[in-house]
């Protein structure tokens, strides 16, 4: 079976944890939202995916300007402060115990709220905002992270912002679906996709990077979200002299790649070792090492600043 990026092994303390909905600590198999609510009748909403590190949000201040930038975006208004919804997640995290404790992941999720009636039409919303924080105990497995995944070059593209945004990290997320199971049905761990152009873009639920001659190139960043794990590599490599470049590039600038690998919150820095059947690398090469050598870095200091 298929292997990605989101794989972990499944921790039976997940079965008693408090899910923070609209402010109330609700058990798991009591946690629900209404059929009317905007993100499961339309995918009406906006997320985030939360790394916790020794009891601390990894980055929390970029990951909340991008909930907000995004939640403006759409005209949605999220109906607490940035400060209140800081308290909220500490106090999910404080009622589940989990200051203390390692491999901590959050999904938050803001919707528009409920819906009057199954329509599209925003003026139908009739509640505020519904919030929804999720804490597990989830970590990226050792194996995927040291021996990597493998990308399929899929069919279905990054469409432009007349389209649908792809800066938008919203709860519609059938193009990336989509995507993932052709990966999947070809026996591949994840899609790889490209822009308008035929240009690399990025990959269904990660970011893509490839290392050519000792250089780190990433898509221009035009059909892609706004990564925070893809902005914190790009400065790891700025701050330790290690040439970066966001460009156009093809597949055969991938295929003839020293090194290639995809960032994201969840695993951080996971090496790709083939790409299309073309093998890149057994395993990670020295360039992703010592960029998961220096992201491991960048965390710690976040989270004691």
């Amino acid at each position: 079976m298929a292997k990605g990026t989101h794989d972990f092994t499944a921790d039976p303390r997940n079965s008693n944890i408090l899910i923070n909905v609209n402010g109330v600590m609700t058990p798991r198999a009591e946690a629900v939202v209404s059929v009317f609510d905007s993100g499961f009748m339309l995918g009406d909403g906006v997320w985030e995916g939360l790394r916790v590190h020794k009891g601390k949000i990894a980055f929390l201040d970029a990951h909340l300007d991008r909930l907000f930038e995004g939640s403006k975006a759409i005209a949605m208004d999220i109906g607490i402060t940035r400060d209140a919804l800081v308290a909220r997640l500490n106090d999910t995290i404080a009622a589940n115990a989990m200051f203390d404790q390692e491999g901590v992941h959050i999904r938050l999720m803001v919707t528009r709220g409920i819906r009057s009636t199954p329509y599209q039409d925003p003026r139908v919303v009739i509640s505020p905002a519904t919030i929804v924080i999720i804490p597990e105990y989830k970590q990226a497995l050792p194996s995927t992270v040291e021996n990597g995944i493998r990308l399929f070059t899929v069919h279905v593209r990054r469409g432009d912002p007349a389209v649908q945004d792809q800066k938008l990290n919203s709860h519609s997320k059938l193009n990336c679906i989509t995507a993932c199971i052709q990966a999947t049905q070809a026996g591949a761990d994840e899609a790889l996709m490209l822009d308008p152009q035929g240009f690399v873009a990025t990959c269904n639920s990660t970011h893509f990077f490839i290392v050519r001659k000792g250089e780190v190139w990433t898509s221009s960043g035009d059909y892609c979200l706004g990564g925070i794990t893809r902005a914190n590599v790009i400065r790891i490599c700025r701050e330790n002299d290690i040439p970066v470049f966001e460009k156009n590039f093809s597949l055969t600038d991938v295929y003839g790649a020293d090194e290639a690998f995809v960032t994201g919150t969840f695993a951080g820095v996971v090496p790709a070792t083939e790409v299309d059947g073309r093998i890149l690398t057994e395993g990670r090469g020295p360039m992703v090492e010592r960029l998961q050598g220096l992201y491991k870095g960048l965390i710690e200091h976040d989270v004691a600043a």
